[in-house]
C-alpha cells in the first residue's frame, strides 16, 4: 500500500453528507465522498464515470484545527420576474485545517498525486464557494508510509500559528491531543457514515462505511522527560539523608 497525504485548509470548508433541500449541513471533518470527489475532479472524470477504484482507497483524517461552524442564511430571486426562491441555511467550517490520508494501490495513488499537481477541473473543499488557501498535496516530513494510521499519528501538527498561540494562552499547553477518524478495519466497530460515493451523476447515490475515532498524542509535542527526572532524583538520593538536600 502507498499513502498520499493532503492538507485541507481554507477560509471556508463544507463537507455535507446528509444535506437536504434548504438546509445544507457540514460535518466536523472532511467526508470520504468529498475528498474522493476532489480526486475525481482532478483526474478529469465525468460525473457518470465509475468510482470503484477510488472507493477502494482507505481513508483517514486528522483534525488539526477544528475551525468554527458558521451559518449562511441565503435569499434568492429569479433574474426575470423577481420571484423569491426558497430560503436556505448553509453551514460552513471557518478557519479549519485537516490532514487527510488516502491509502491503496501504488499506481492509483501516483496517478492521483500527478492529477492534484495539474488538475483537469477546479478543486474546492466540499463546495465551489470554498477554494483551498494552500497547496493540497502535503509532502511527508517523516515518511514515506504504507499505513494511513501511522502517517496520521506521525506527521507534524499543521495548525496555524495564530491558533497555536491562542491555545497556549487558554490551556497552558501548546500541544493539544488530536482526533483522527479512519475507515474501520476488519473486526472494528464504529459509527456509520453514508459517504461512499456510488455515483456523482444526476441522481447521486451513496453507500455506508464504518468509521472509528481515536484521540492521539500531538506528534509535534516534545517528549515528556518528567519520568527521567524522577529516576535521576531517586539515584541522587540513594545513600543520602533526604534532609541534606533541603
Amino acid at each position: 500500500m502507498s499513502v498520499l497525504l493532503l492538507s485541507l485548509s481554507g477560509p471556508l470548508q463544507s463537507w455535507g453528507d446528509s444535506s437536504r433541500f434548504t438546509v445544507r449541513n457540514t460535518g466536523r471533518e472532511p467526508s470520504k465522498s468529498g475528498v474522493l470527489g476532489l480526486a475525481a475532479s482532478a483526474l478529469g472524470r465525468s460525473r457518470e464515470a465509475s468510482l470503484g477504484d477510488l472507493c477502494s482507497l482507505e481513508f483517514g483524517v486528522r483534525i488539526d484545527q477544528p475551525g468554527e461552524m458558521i451559518r449562511d442564511f441565503q435569499t434568492e430571486h429569479l433574474a426575470r420576474g423577481g420571484d423569491s426562491l426558497p430560503l436556505s441555511n448553509r453551514y460552513y467550517l471557518a478557519d479549519a485545517k485537516f490532514l487527510v490520508a488516502l491509502g491503496g494501490d501504488s499506481a492509483l495513488i501516483a496517478e492521483i498525486e500527478r492529477a492534484l499537481l495539474h488538475p483537469k477541473w477546479p478543486l474546492f473543499l466540499g463546495r465551489r464557494s470554498c477554494p483551498p488557501d494552500t497547496p493540497l498535496l502535503y509532502h511527508a516530513k517523516r515518511g514515506p508510509y504504507d499505513d494511513i494510521r501511522v502517517a496520521l499519528k506521525t506527521e507534524p501538527w499543521i495548525a496555524s500559528e495564530w491558533y497555536r498561540n491562542r491555545l497556549g494562552a487558554r490551556r497552558n499547553s501548546d500541544y493539544p491531543d488530536l482526533e483522527i477518524a479512519c475507515d474501520a478495519r476488519d473486526g472494528e466497530k464504529g459509527e456509520i457514515h453514508t459517504d461512499i460515493p456510488l455515483s456523482f451523476g444526476a441522481i447521486r447515490r451513496y453507500g455506508q462505511r464504518s468509521v472509528v475515532r481515536e484521540w492521539i498524542n500531538n506528534p509535534s509535542a516534545p517528549e515528556d522527560d518528567s519520568q527521567d527526572l524522577d529516576v535521576q532524583l531517586s539515584a541522587a538520593l540513594q545513600g543520602h539523608n533526604p534532609m541534606e538536600f533541603i
